[in-house]
This record gives structure tokens, sequence and C-alpha cells, in this order.
């Protein structure tokens, strides 16, 4: 180990890890010297008397130790998010299933709409050329 230069304060980086690591253990058992109670970056960085920019940038070991301790570890985190991504993906798989079944039901509607208009107006056209009698005045006049 590294003889350290008492007219500076920094430390060799496996010390200050270690003091990062004891201070989130002491606040973890309510022993923190700073009386913190509640696990945070910042509360870590008070009890070991550092920036809490120091732990994001130089030990993000010891950020992701803060992280899991709160429940929000960013592995975890992004396990969650990509298990929700994979079941939304499969809903959107099924929706389009869907759409597609739904399209080639109303193409057929369409057919067969078309066909009866069609046919309609076929009949239209044999009811206007022929002399209709209405049977109900018939039925009267015997």
């Amino acid at each position: 180990m590294k003889p350290r230069d008492k007219s500076t304060n920094y430390k060799p980086a496996e010390d200050r890890d270690k003091d990062l690591r004891l201070a989130l253990y002491r606040i973890q058992k309510g022993r923190a010297h700073t009386g913190e109670t509640k696990v945070t970056i910042a509360a870590v960085a008070r009890e070991a008397g550092v920036s809490t920019a120091l732990i994001h940038n130089h030990y993000p070991g010891v950020a992701e130790a803060i992280r899991e301790t709160q429940g929000r570890s960013s592995r975890a985190m992004r396990d969650v998010k990509h298990q929700g991504l994979i079941a939304e993906r499969k809903k959107s798989e099924a929706y389009r299933q869907v759409i597609e079944e739904l399209r080639a039901k109303v193409a057929n509607l369409a057919s067969i709409n078309e066909v009866l208009l069609n046919e309609n107006g076929v009949l239209k056209t044999k009811l206007n050329d022929r002399k209709v009698v209405d049977l109900n005045l018939r039925k009267s006049q015997q």
C-alpha cells in the first residue's frame, strides 16, 4: 500500500471504496456517525465525507450497491422494463393479427355489399320493365 501524503485529502481508490461501503453499512445498521437513517447516495456521501459526484463518477459499484439497497438497482429496473417491453410486443403482435383478420372481414363484407347492390339494381330494373299488379287490390275487387 502506498504511503499517503498528509497535506492532501486524497486516498487510494481501494481505501475510499472501503470507506464508502462502511458508510453504507453503518447507515443500514442505524449506526451512522452523521445520524443518517435513509440510504441514499447523498447520505452515504455525507457519512463518508465526500461529494455525491465522487460516488457517481468514480465508484459506480458503490452507487449500484446503494441503489440495490433502495430496491432501485439499475439491473433490476432494466430487467423489469425489458419484461414489460416483451409483454407489450406480444400484445402488439396480437393486435396486428386481429387487425389483419378484421381487414379481411371488411374486404369480404365490402364484396358482398357490392354484389347485393348490383343485384338490387338489376331487380329494380326488372321491376320497372314489367307491369306490377298489386295483389291486395285484386283480392279486394273479387
